[in-house]
């Protein structure tokens, strides 16, 4: 075990020899820590915390009671390849959230980014990809190889399937399953989700201007009108002025192996 002098270990906590242990960090009661863990500056274990596997977890992350980072994928593929859980810095994990290694299948890496908040009971699978700024809300569920680009919200009991995509600032809705790509800043909500319109409460939180969402709300309006790729590939032919809608448009004609949520 390597242990910067300024981390505050409980004496019943299970530090695994060859487990790294940065400045400041503070490990609570009955956690365990796994020998190829790597925690960096003021990392917060607050108690009975499992971090396990090849899992890094980024700089100020607080993690909650009861979960567990970095256990192996939920995947009848898996056969015990080395592969790892990468956790950005300023997260906020909180209560019985589970995160999963990747798969060699998958790229081997599972991802999450800066500034997320994860809360009691959320899951992240395998290989899935995180940006920041992102929040799962209680008991919301990702599937394998998911990307969530940054600023997305998933409401609670909602469940994501394996491979989707979903663009920066959309909305889930709680108690939805998404089971296709998600444009950009797009508000899924229902039972089977099906995109409800744009999240405008997001939207102007980031200063969106009237103008580029008014554009923004044109080109969705447009690809409820026909086949989904090929409206999108027309109008990036015709170009536009919003760099929100040029972003939606990037999407939408990016590499997905799945089809796309369209507006009821």
């Amino acid at each position: 075990m390597s242990s910067d002098m300024s981390a505050q270990i409980h004496p019943s906590a299970v530090i695994e020899p060859g487990a790294v242990i940065g400045p400041d960090c503070r490990i609570g009661p009955f956690c365990i820590v796994g020998p190829k863990v790597v925690l960096g500056r003021g990392v917060e274990l607050k108690s009975h915390v499992v971090v396990t596997g090849q899992t890094e977890v980024g700089d100020d992350t607080v993690v909650f009671p009861f979960t567990t980072l970095g256990e192996i994928p939920q995947d009848l593929k898996f056969r015990g390849e080395a592969t790892r859980l990468v956790i950005g810095a300023r997260n906020r994990i909180r209560e019985n959230v589970t995160m999963n290694t990747g798969t060699e299948g998958g790229g081997g890496v599972t991802r999450v980014g800066d500034d997320g908040l994860f809360m009691a009971g959320s899951h992240v699978a395998h290989d899935c990809q995180i940006g920041n700024h992102v929040i799962l809300v209680n008991n919301a569920a990702l599937a394998g190889h998911c990307v969530l680009e940054d600023e997305v919200i998933i409401g609670g009991l909602s469940g994501v399937h394996q491979f989707v995509r979903i663009g920066r600032g959309a909305m889930i809705g709680a108690v939805t399953m998404v089971t296709a790509d998600v444009i950009p800043h797009g508000l899924v909500q229902g039972p089977r989700g099906a995109l409800d319109g744009l999240n405008l409460v997001g939207l102007k939180r980031r200063g969106a201007g009237r103008s580029d969402i008014a554009a923004l709300r044109e080109l969705l309006d447009a690809l409820g009108g026909g086949t989904f790729r090929e409206t999108a590939r027309a109008a990036a032919e015709k170009g536009s002025d919003s760099a929100l809608v040029r972003e939606a448009l990037d999407f939408i004609l990016g590499p997905s192996d799945r089809s796309f949520l369209t507006p009821r």
